[in-house]
Order: C-alpha cells, then structure tokens, then sequence
C-alpha cells in the first residue's frame, strides 16, 4: 500500500473518532445504507456502479454485498463492518490479492444488553404485565397483578452460557453482576469448564450465543430441551439456526420451558400464525441486538485503524485474508 489518500466509499454507518480519522487518511465518500427508507441494499452489480460513480480505490459496506464485479474492479481494500465479513466473497478477494478488514466484536456489548433485558422481561413477565397494564386489566381472571405476575429473581439463580466468545464474555460479567452464578459450555475457550449437557441440566437462565456454524447448527434442539429444569429461561440472542423451533415450541406449550426470549428468526420474521406470538411467556424482539449507535462508533474506529495500518505498510488486526498481504495485488 502506498501512502496516497484513498478515495474511499463508505455505504455502512460511520461515526464518531473513527470517521474522523478516516477523514485524515482519505478521501471519504459516505452514503450509508441505514438513512435510506424505504431501504436500499446494493447487489454485487449495482454496488459495482456505485463503486465505479465514486471512482473509489477502497470501499467499507455493512449490507451491501462486495463480490461478483465489484471484485473486477482495482480495489486497493475492502473493509466489512461485520464480525463475520460474510457479505464480502473473501475467497475470490484474497485470489486478487484485496485485503479484506472486518471488525469482530463490534457489537459484544450492544448484544450482551439486549440479552440481559431479554432474560429480565422474560422470567419477570414485563411484556404481558405492561400490555395488561395499558388495557386496564388489574383483575384478571379473579386475580391482581400482584398475583399474576410473581416470579423468581435471577439473583442467586444459575445462568449457563452456551457459547463464551466476544458476547457470551460480555453477557457472563453482567450477570454476574447481578448475582447469578455463571457456567459455561464453548470446546474452544479454555475458561468454560462444562459439557453442554452440563449446563442445560443446571442452569436456571440458559442464554445461547455460540457462532452459527456446521457444528453448532441445530444444536439446541428436542432433546436438549428435555434436559433443562422445569420452569427454566430460554433466551437466545445469537441465531435462529442454533435451535429447532418446533422443538422449542412445544417445550413452551408444555411448560417445560418457563419463559423464552429470541432476537432472531429465520427469514428476520416469524409467520403471522405462529403460536409463538400468542404465548404470553415469550419475549420476541426483530434482530436489534447490535442496534446501537456504540456498535458503529466501534466498527468506524477498528476499520479506521487498521485501514490506516494497512496505508502506512504495517498488518491490520482485523483481515479476514492476511495471506494476501505476503504478495503483490493481482499475483
């Protein structure tokens, strides 16, 4: 890389210090995605376009996708704001010798939130008491708010992550925090010392946050569920795929399960007649887990930094294709 200001389309959100040393280093064109409504994605041929009317060297995207033709132009960079820069075809990028950057971790904090306000609206009924509430329900059924809606603290209560990467670390010192015991399942942390089964027989609070992957796909399913206690908290704020929804469905229905809370489905929605959305117990939230203003300011500052390493000839922390840095672009 030399050391010349690159031209540099951004189509992600960008904010905060890292904007602002982006503006240093190059010449910034920002258009992001998220201020369109309706929405706007760009495909790999319209992104080429809008690649090409910038006449950009570098281009930093969150939704829209950098493959196909926009790996035929002469890019000197690719920066994905994701963890997982899966938007990006990183395999074809790397055989033309365009680093790929990305920014893991970026929202640990902003998901870790979301999952403990899933955990306490779920085993304390906050949804269901706030909808009686504002429909002036005090009795219901014969019974006070008071009566309806007891349940334990989470405080003394065990809590078992499933999955002890960037999110399940950033949700164990929360809760914590808050009283809980914490234990863990995750092969590749060395600081989670239980077995799956482990922690679905003992936990109280399962909250699941492992990567979707072939391994872990599906993982949580009939059986899974028939070895967590009566009455217990099913939260997952990670991926839809992790768990069968059938299965966890009818462990609802049942009562085997107490309470659940999920930010993610497949397809980014849920069918208009799922029973799901008629159980009182469940906390359903759209994908909003990295949904913060801190998750851009943090992918800005990473991207930033390393897109300004890579100018200045040193190795950025967070490529996705570091091999490519070995040789010349196009070799």
């Amino acid at each position: 890389m030399t050391e010349t200001r690159p031209r540099t389309l951004v189509t992600a959100p960008f904010r905060g210090e890292g904007l602002a040393l982006l503006e240093e280093i190059a010449d910034v064109v920002l258009d992001p995605w998220i201020e369109y409504v309706p929405l706007r994605i760009l495909g790999p041929d319209a992104m080429a376009e809008k690649i090409r009317e910038a006449d950009a060297e570098v281009v930093i995207c969150e939704a829209d996708f950098c493959m196909g033709p926009v790996l035929d132009l002469p890019l000197r960079a690719i920066g994905s704001t994701r963890g997982d820069p899966n938007n990006v075809d990183v395999k074809t990028a790397t055989e033309k010798g365009i680093p790929v950057l990305h920014a893991p971790g970026r929202n640990a904090d902003a998901v870790a939130e979301l999952t403990i306000a899933l955990i306490l609206a779920a085993s304390r009924k906050l949804i269901e008491a706030d909808r009686d509430l504002r429909a002036g329900l005090l009795v219901k059924d014969g019974a006070i708010a008071y009566q309806r809606f007891r349940a334990w603290q989470i405080a003394g209560a065990t809590a078992g992550l499933v999955g002890l990467g960037a999110v399940g670390r950033a949700v164990k010192w929360r809760l914590e925090g808050l009283g809980m015991k914490v234990i863990a399942f995750d092969p590749y942390n060395e600081d989670a010392h239980h077995t799956l089964d482990e922690v679905l027989e003992q936990a109280d609070v399962v909250s699941v946050h492992a990567a979707p992957t072939p391994e872990t796909l599906g993982m949580i399913g009939e059986e899974q569920f028939a070895r967590m206690k009566d009455g217990s908290v099913y939260v997952n704020s990670a991926r839809a795929g992790l768990h069968d929804l059938d299965a966890l469905t009818a462990a609802l229905a049942s009562g085997k399960l107490g309470a659940v809370g999920l930010d993610h489905f497949e397809g980014e929605r849920l069918p208009k007649e799922h029973p799901l959305l008629e159980m009182p117990n469940t906390v359903l939230t759209p994908h909003i887990g990295g949904a913060t203003y801190d998750t851009e300011a943090n992918h800005s500052r990473m991207l930033a930094e390393d897109l300004a390493r890579l100018l200045r000839g040193q190795v950025p922390r967070y490529i996705a294709n570091p091999e490519v840095l070995k040789r010349a672009p196009g070799t």
